[in-house]
């Protein structure tokens, strides 16, 4: 499969090829585990693991690592403000500890509900504070760092070709524009490698510079470079970490080792809400907890995700939602009757397939060739066979959910069947008195009739 991707250090789609043949390193930027992810987060994974299945499929040994910041990160992703996870302590009621171990195991677990792939590393800050000091330890030595009254700082002015990634024009760019003004520092986009501990952080390490923590954007540097080494193929992450967090990131990765340590930088657009950003305070915030509480399937989310490039914004509505979980039940309502075998996977539609997943991870396409294949004329175990293979990188778990599909309507009489089909078909149309009736005659019949994200669920009484 030949493989494009969109480099966002370069703003063009190059062919993809690997440092070392048949290898991947593969970075992902993980969340701040001081509350709860939400559909907005998820979006960035689900994209991450497209592009590893995708590798995957290619027949690429992928190395992937993802951090976990259980220290270090502001409120404002640019060195002002207090530590999110002291916040999110306070918020809680629980040490910084308890909180980052809580929120971890909820966003591992909505990764699994989504159908992601785990990485091969987890990696909470914490557990790397030694290779962090060793990191800001390298650069002190090479002249790229000053101190402050309240830490070590990365004087970005040092590098002549530092905001490359975001295309920052330095000259130009004011105080405060992007970081909290501070007279002492010495070039306006300068930030924090260590902080001083200020006697209210509930985490503090030794250092040869004071007590204190490291600062949130040495982590990502410390970690990708531990176990990806000082050069590798693709770090990801949202485009909210182009300015500061991944500027900042390039910045210490070339002036520790002196060369580009990552090839490809690889980031995904905004969800909206309504056509307005997400927030708390505008009510709009949704966990994945929220879409299931309300009916819909995790992997319906995922589907409606495939259904935008990731590089566009997605707006997300409950009606957008809606449909992708309808368009996902009949896929699964379709390929339930087919049979198991059949012939290969047809090569002209996969090769299809392919094309459009490997032109930068084209998903709107690759499910539009699903559809395809389902209102084709190909016999129904070749569809089977074609979707099934098609999914190994859409991950929607078809094969599970179909399987579950056939179990629950393996014993129920056909009549019963046409009953609950009708009745599905009243539903969705919005009439609700016919749906009513032909439920009543299920149960007369024996048999209770039940509305999940999958479809519905037929028992007997």
């Amino acid at each position: 499969m030949e493989l494009k991707f969109y480099n966002t250090l370069t703003r063009e789609k190059e062919p993809f090829i690997s440092i070392e043949p048949g290898k991947v390193g593969l970075y992902t930027c993980g969340p701040t585990v001081y509350d709860y992810d939400h559909i907005g987060h998820l979006r960035s994974y689900i994209f991450a693991d497209t592009l590893k299945r995708v590798l995957l499929e290619a027949e690429y040994k992928v190395k992937h690592i993802e951090n976990l910041t259980d220290v270090g990160h502001l409120v404002g992703d640019a060195d002002e403000g207090e530590d999110k996870m002291e916040v999110g302590a306070r918020k809680h009621g629980k040490d910084i500890w308890e909180i980052a171990k809580y929120f971890a195991d909820i966003y591992k677990n909505n990764l699994t509900k989504a159908g992601v792939i785990h990485p091969d590393v987890w990696a909470p800050a914490t557990d790397y504070i030694p290779e962090q000091i060793e990191f800001i330890t390298e650069l002190d030595e090479k002249g790229f760092t000053y101190k402050l009254s309240d830490g070590i700082y990365f004087d970005t002015g040092k590098l002549s070709d530092y905001g490359k990634l975001a295309k920052l024009d330095i000259a130009g760019l004011r105080e405060g524009a992007r970081v909290e003004a501070n007279a002492l520092k010495r070039n306006p986009t300068d930030f924090t490698l260590w902080r001083f501990h200020d006697g209210k952080r509930q985490m503090k390490w030794e250092s040869p510079w004071g007590v204190g923590i490291p600062g949130w954007h040495i982590e990502c540097s410390a970690i990708s470079t531990k176990y990806l080494s000082e050069r590798f193929d693709i770090h990801t992450g949202g485009i909210d970490h182009i300015p500061v967090h991944h500027t900042n990131e390039i910045a210490q990765n070339e002036a520790r080792f002196g060369h580009k340590v990552v090839n490809v930088w690889m980031h995904n657009n905004f969800i909206l809400v309504g056509g307005v950003k997400m927030a708390k305070s505008l009510g709009n915030l949704y966990t994945l907890d929220d879409i299931e509480k309300r009916g819909f399937s995790p992997m319906a989310l995922r589907y409606l995700y495939l259904g935008t490039h990731y590089r566009q914004q997605l707006n997300f509505t409950w009606e957008s939602l809606e449909a992708a979980q309808n368009a996902y039940n009949k896929l699964i309502r379709e390929l339930a009757p087919m049979p198991d075998w059949g012939q290969p996977a047809s090569e002209a539609y996969i090769n299809k397939f392919k094309d459009a997943i490997g032109d930068d991870l084209n998903t709107p396409q690759a499910l539009a060739v699903v559809w395809e294949v389902m209102n084709s004329n190909l016999m129904p175990e070749d569809k089977l066979r074609n979707v099934m293979a098609m999914d190994v990188i859409l991950g929607l778990d078809l094969e599970n959910v179909v399987n579950e599909y056939r179990a629950s309507r393996s014993n129920i009489p056909h009549h019963i069947l046409k009953y609950v089909e009708a009745r599905e078909i009243a539903r969705k149309s919005g009439d609700y008195v016919k749906s009513d009736a032909l439920r009543a005659s299920i149960e007369q019949l024996g048999y209770i009739v039940s509305d999940t994200p999958s479809g519905p669920q037929i028992t007997p009484k």
